[in-house]
Parts: C-alpha cells; sequence; structure tokens
C-alpha cells in the first residue's frame, strides 16, 4: 500500500508531495501556491482520490479486493 501521494492544484499546478492519513479521510486540503482550498470531486470521497496520484489508503484496498475495507466510515 502506497501511504504518499502527490496532490496537483487544479488552478495553479503547484504538485506536493503528502503523506496520506490510514485511519481517516482528508476532505480539505489549502494549496501551498495558490491558497485555494481543494474539497473532493462530486463522487470522490477525498481531496487524494480526486487530485492526488495515489487514491487513498481505503480506495487502494477496495481496488485490491479487501470488502471490509471502507472509506469515510
Amino acid at each position: 500500500m502506497l501511504l504518499k501521494s502527490t496532490i496537483t492544484c487544479p488552478h495553479c499546478a503547484v504538485a506536493k508531495t503528502e503523506l496520506m492519513p490510514t485511519d481517516a479521510c482528508r476532505f480539505f486540503y489549502l494549496c501551498t501556491g495558490c491558497g485555494t482550498k481543494l474539497k473532493p470531486k462530486a463522487g470522490d470521497c477525498c481531496v487524494f482520490c480526486s487530485y492526488g496520484s495515489v487514491p487513498c489508503p481505503p480506495i487502494q484496498a477496495q481496488r485490491a479486493g479487501d470488502s471490509t475495507a471502507s472509506c469515510c466510515g
């Protein structure tokens, strides 16, 4: 399981690698380039799934076939 994801801001294209939490979803992310507060896109559970290079750990687990994995409760 990958725990780092590079978030790329859709407004200014600044990219930053962040450590993803394994026990919670991250609903907001403040871009270090332009200061925009990013929120998940419709249908996504967190900012990593919307703007990251790697989806959050629970989604990774689901895609690997772990039927007990769930994201955001």
